[in-house]
């Protein structure tokens, strides 16, 4: 199993001084967390879109890009690429770069992104939501298997064969799509063979059991070896001395995060029983010393019959910079070597 962080740039605010990071220093010290992912033997580092006041990766190609100079292994992906407000023209260029820049280490994730403000933003209909997503899905795709590509849409004006350039390293560049709970969206990275990024940030893990079996029952129905459908988890999670001080750390910039996205959706406020209580052994929450943590890794995978990568998000708006670096620090030089004891380290996905 291969173990990842995936990030939103959120802006940070000293949890002691209330003081907020300057974006400079902030997108600083998200580069120095990349390269210390590399550094203790991670797998992947993925970095999200959103494009608004509170996070920095409204262009995640850039900060990746700058994350491949400093970098010699790790993978780095987007987690998400917001498709549907996109070009897919423009996304494949960009990835495509970034892969020659990183000397063949660079994925996607495309979703549909459970934000909205790109759609607005870059004058898409967000009644097109599905629609757009789905054809600019189909149009990446054929993009990544030829250079000249004939095709039309609704939402783009037509390539009549005109070269898409650069071309990436790898081939093909890998593209996983990322979904949420909508048995749809499963069934459709399974019918094409893509490999599947499953966000989970509530729920027990085993309610997704079904839906994942779903996509693989999906992906054998379209001709797909099993070996071609990679599963991927993200979920919050994060590794602190005990089980104790990683809760109690972790805690207050999650709860601001998720008050202020409750105000927007109507859910509401996180409260600290919830919370434990999801960082328990049956929640859905990584968070906890090196043995809680390992333990919970094993039970994912097993309750999801198989997890090829699991993602922590470590997303935290309060975290002091020292306590995040040591927090990749475990996960990397601790938890991963005895996940690795028990799990066979898979092949990146090509």
């Amino acid at each position: 199993m291969q173990l990842g962080i995936d990030s939103f740039a959120a802006v940070v605010s000293d949890p002691a001084t209330g003081v907020t990071l300057g974006a400079d220093t902030r997108l600083a010290h998200l580069l120095e967390e990349i390269t210390l992912a590399d550094e203790v033997g991670l797998d992947s580092f993925g970095v999200g879109e959103h494009h608004r006041q509170e996070y920095l990766d409204a262009a995640p190609a850039l900060i990746l890009a700058a994350a491949a100079a400093r970098t010699r292994r790790i993978r780095l992906t987007s987690a998400v690429t917001v498709l549907s407000a996109d070009d897919p023209v423009r996304v494949f260029q960009q990835f495509a770069t970034l892969d020659l820049l990183s000397g063949g280490r660079a994925e996607i994730v495309a979703g549909r992104g459970s934000s909205i403000e790109a759609f607005p933003l870059f004058g898409y209909d967000l009644g097109n939501y599905d629609a757009l997503f789905e054809e600019k899905l189909g149009l990446l795709l054929a993009l990544r298997e030829q250079t000249h590509v004939h095709w039309s849409g609704r939402f783009r004006a037509p390539l009549t064969g005109q070269g898409v350039y650069p071309r990436p390293l790898q081939n093909p560049l890998p593209i996983w799509l990322g979904v949420g709970g909508t048995p749809e969206s499963f069934v459709r990275a399974g019918t094409l063979g893509l490999p599947l990024m499953v966000a989970i940030i509530g729920g027990d893990f085993r309610r997704f059991r079904p839906l994942v079996e779903l996509y693989r029952e999906a992906g054998h129905r379209a001709g797909h070896r099993s070996e071609t459908l990679r599963v991927g988890v993200h979920a919050f999670g994060f590794v602190g001395e005990t089980a104790r001080g990683a809760a109690d750390d972790f805690y207050p910039g999650y709860a601001r995060l998720l008050t202020t996205i409750g105000r927007e959706r109507g859910w509401a406020p996180p409260s600290r029983s919830a919370f434990d209580a999801a960082c328990g052994p049956g929640g859905p929450y990584l968070i906890g010393d090196v043995a809680a943590v390992t333990d919970k890794v094993h039970y994912v995978r097993e309750a999801l019959g198989g997890v090829n990568r699991l993602t922590f998000q470590m997303t935290n708006v309060l975290m002091p910079h020292d306590r995040m670096l040591r927090s990749i620090e475990l996960l990397g030089s601790e938890v991963a070597p005895l996940v690795r004891q028990t799990a066979p380290h898979p092949e990146a996905v090509r």
